[in-house]
């Protein structure tokens, strides 16, 4: 999946929920699920989400929207090894990317 958002240091919940197609509650409940995510929060207590954790929900939409797994399933791949995860997930990211500046540059054409 190919998410679209600025470059910038922090997310609001709700740009992340957009980029996603998913609801802010949706969002919540994955940050509590997965401990591998982990937003900062300012004095009022809203979630400011970096890079990195934009990085773990588009594995664990992978995962979970793309792939079929459960949440204890995606859970469980995560535990018993996320480097292989990790590294066949960016590889994919790096080939989506490849595929919408291809798909731009057709369309310009």
């Amino acid at each position: 999946m190919h998410v679209n958002l600025p470059d910038k240091r922090y997310y609001k919940i709700g740009e992340v929920a957009k980029a996603f197609n998913l609801n802010t509650s949706h969002i919540r409940f994955w940050e509590k699920e997965f401990d591998i995510i982990k937003p900062k929060k300012n004095a009022k207590g809203n979630r400011l989400f970096t890079k990195e954790d934009i990085n773990n929900f588009k594995l664990i939409y992978n995962l979970v929207k793309e792939r079929g797994f459960t949440l204890e399933g995606a859970k469980n791949k995560l535990k018993k090894n996320p480097d292989d995860i990790f590294n066949n997930h960016e590889i994919i990211t790096r080939l989506e990317d490849v595929k919408a500046e291809l798909l731009k540059i057709k369309n310009s054409l």
